[in-house]
């Protein structure tokens, strides 16, 4: 049974993402075309992802107490509602309500990860979530890519209805999927479980559970560069190349293409062989050395070098933190845990998009990927510290 939920929920994820991904490579070309500075345009991804740290152990906790498939359909609707809004924006202000409403309703990556730890035994949990990471690879890689084939390349013509209507129609997608063919993975044995025990806040969990307090911040430190590097990406190709939303597009649909072959099969084969912990620290070493890559890059195919080792970097060490992370939680609480996980992913991405603006306008183009490179490397010891004290 587990095989043919999981397969349900990779089709979910992967319809899911592709939505939101094809909207990434635009928000900033739209922002300029309403004369927003760049730390306005960063400020729109921030915005989305300080909603998104606020509401996400709410969604967990509501997942533990009513099921995996309501909180899907929800977040879904909400991201549905969102997209049209971006789609048919007519001001910056939009752009902020757009983001706004898609961050409070995002609980849908939380609860697919919960979903899959509630399916697959520990043994195989890592590629379980490699593969729900696959999946949102997946909807990363193609989403900026026909995002940008739906816009068109020359931004004083580009459509942004167009990737809007295509994102909304792809949520509604989403649902009729889970309503039909995803099952309950929290049984109501385990939701009579939770709602007998003590609620335990997100900050109270981190105390009381060291390893994944240090798991935690390791996945802040990486995902903060990971949100400076997708926030500053397309003005600083922008400005330094010529790049349009076409090309931008392209360049993420290679990064995120790597990102999915690790989490798909490259985790596969390497957590037998080396662990979670030592892939996650090999991951994390890769993406440090893509990131200083892109930030002396001379030209496309340097750039291009280094955002593959950005998405081999991605790859390697998401599905290993999230296992490790799983580990973490009991039958009844696995959606509390991986929403207080996923926090720290969404506090990252408040952090980066906001200060990548003004840190580019400050200390130059590659300023924001350096920056960001110094801030991953301490998640190493971060990882150890997590292996020495888990359960």
């Amino acid at each position: 049974m587990s095989n043919k939920q999981l397969g349900s929920l990779f089709l979910v994820s992967v319809i899911d993402i592709l939505g939101f991904g094809i909207l990434i490579p635009l928000v900033p070309y739209m922002a300029d075309r309403f004369g927003a500075a760049p730390a306005v345009l960063t400020a729109i991804f921030g915005v989305y992802s300080l909603c998104q740290l606020i509401a996400a152990p709410l969604w967990g906790r509501l997942s533990d107490r009513f099921g995996r498939r309501p909180i899907l359909i929800s977040s879904l609707t909400g991201a549905c509602a969102s997209y049209i809004i971006l789609g048919f924006a007519q001001g910056v202000d939009w752009l902020f309500a757009s983001r706004i409403l898609g961050g409070f309703m995002a609980g849908n990556i939380a609860a697919a990860f919960a979903y899959a730890s509630d399916v697959s035994p520990p043994e195989k949990r890592a590629a379980s979530l490699g593969m729900v990471g696959a999946a949102i690879g997946i909807g990363f890689m193609l989403g900026p890519a026909i995002g940008g084939l739906l816009a068109g390349n020359d931004l004083r013509t580009a459509s942004f209805v167009r990737p809007a209507v295509v994102s909304a129609c792809l949520s509604l997608f989403a649902i009729a999927l889970v309503t039909f063919l995803l099952p309950e993975s929290n049984t109501a044995e385990r939701r009579r479980e939770h709602a007998t025990r003590e609620r335990v806040g997100p900050l109270r969990m981190l105390v009381e559970r060291p390893a994944l307090r240090f798991l935690a911040t390791a996945a802040l430190l990486v995902t903060f560069s990971q949100a400076v590097l997708e926030s500053i990406f397309a003005l600083w190709a922008l400005n330094k190349f010529g790049f349009g939303p076409r090309t931008v597009g392209l360049l993420m649909f290679c990064l995120a293409c790597l990102a999915v072959l690790m989490q798909g099969g490259g985790v596969r084969l390497l957590v037998p062989r080396l662990g979670e912990g030592k892939l996650a620290t090999l991951g994390v070493l890769t993406f440090v050395a893509g990131l200083v890559t892109v930030a002396v890059a001379p030209n496309l195919v340097m750039t291009g070098l280094g955002l593959a080792l950005c998405g081999i970097g991605v790859g390697s060490f998401n599905p290993s933190a999230s296992s490790l992370a799983s580990k973490q939680a009991d039958v009844h609480d696995r959606g509390s845990v991986m929403g207080t996980y996923q926090s720290s992913s969404s506090l990252a991405r408040v952090i980066g998009p906001f200060v990548s603006g003004p840190i580019y306008a400050a200390l130059g183009p590659g300023a924001p990927f350096l920056v960001g490179a110094c801030v991953t490397l301490p998640a190493i010891w971060f990882i150890w510290r997590a292996r020495a004290r888990s359960r």
